[in-house]
């Protein structure tokens, strides 16, 4: 309770510090283009397509890519993991999403909201974008032991305030905070996990831009139920190559979460990038305007 009050306060006073500016604004006209899509690799982004437009995603990772060439550097092994999705935007700046994965069959229900946008005149100076995410796990109650599982155990949520700036032509970053929790969690486990994010797209060509994204889960003692931490989630990092249209995004990379949807990524990832535990992994996104 003690660390959900703090999320609150940090989020009250953003609100309050970007709406001084929002106050001031003599020209609203945001910034072209701060991102090229609503997803960088894993995260989301402020951009959000223009009203009644749908978002086709499908985003893929391999295996880890321990054993080499000779799996293909993880393309053949087992454990990969999809998630193809919907998004559709159905007022301007906020956009609500649907997607299933195959890991633990997750049916997500998402929903984004850029409450701000970065402008021209610097007025406003950073886009400041709310996300929230709903997860329900579907595999068959055998995965929960013998005594199966109630509803309201395959639930996790996922809420997250994201700033962001675009520095230059070639130069966009992003920092976020999370709070993610899981209705059911194991004995070594906690329900509750606060991350810090950081992104970052740098462009080389007018279509071409490397990207990447660092997620770390906390250890906060105020929201933790163990004693001493055994499994806690390690660090995610990803860095890869996005190429992007007006219509389409693709973005393949290498990272370490076997994860996709951000509550998996944050309170699960137990690959550790230092230590042999990258995959390679891609994104693609496809718009259509109605």
């Amino acid at each position: 309770m003690i660390m959900k009050k703090y999320i609150l306060i940090i989020i009250c006073f953003v609100l309050a510090f970007t709406s001084v500016f929002a106050q001031e604004e003599k020209d609203k006209t945001p910034v072209s283009e701060p991102f090229a899509s609503g997803y960088l690799i894993d995260h989301q982004t402020s951009y959000i397509p223009d009203v009644k437009t749908l978002e086709f995603v499908i985003q893929h990772k391999f295996g880890n890519m321990t054993n080499g060439v000779s799996d293909l550097w993880g393309i053949y092994s087992p454990g990969a993991n999809v998630r193809m999705g919907l998004n559709y935007v159905i007022r301007k700046n906020f956009q609500v999403g649907i997607g299933q994965t195959k890991k633990n069959m997750y049916t997500d229900f998402n929903a984004k909201w850029t409450i701000f946008e970065q402008t021209k005149s610097n007025s406003m100076p950073v886009a400041v974008t709310l996300f929230g995410s709903m997860a329900i796990d579907g595999r068959d109650d055998a995965a929960f032991g013998t005594s199966g599982a109630e509803i309201n155990d395959r639930f996790s949520y996922f809420s997250q305030i994201i700033v962001g700036r675009k520095f230059t032509d070639w130069l966009s970053l992003q920092a976020a905070a999370s709070f993610t929790h899981y209705n059911l969690v194991g004995p070594q486990s906690d329900h509750d996990k606060v991350g810090i994010h950081f992104d970052g797209r740098v462009k080389f060509s007018p279509q071409s831009s490397l990207i990447f994204n660092y997620d770390i889960p906390l250890k906060i003692k105020e929201i933790s139920e163990q004693i001493e931490w055994i499994d806690h989630p390690k660090p995610n990092l990803s860095v890869g190559i996005e190429i992007a249209t007006y219509t389409h995004a693709f973005q393949i990379y290498v990272g370490t979460a076997d994860g996709i949807i951000p509550q998996d990524v944050i309170m699960n990832n137990q690959n550790d990038w230092t230590d042999k535990g990258l995959a390679i992994g891609f994104t693609i996104t496809r718009l259509w305007m109605f």
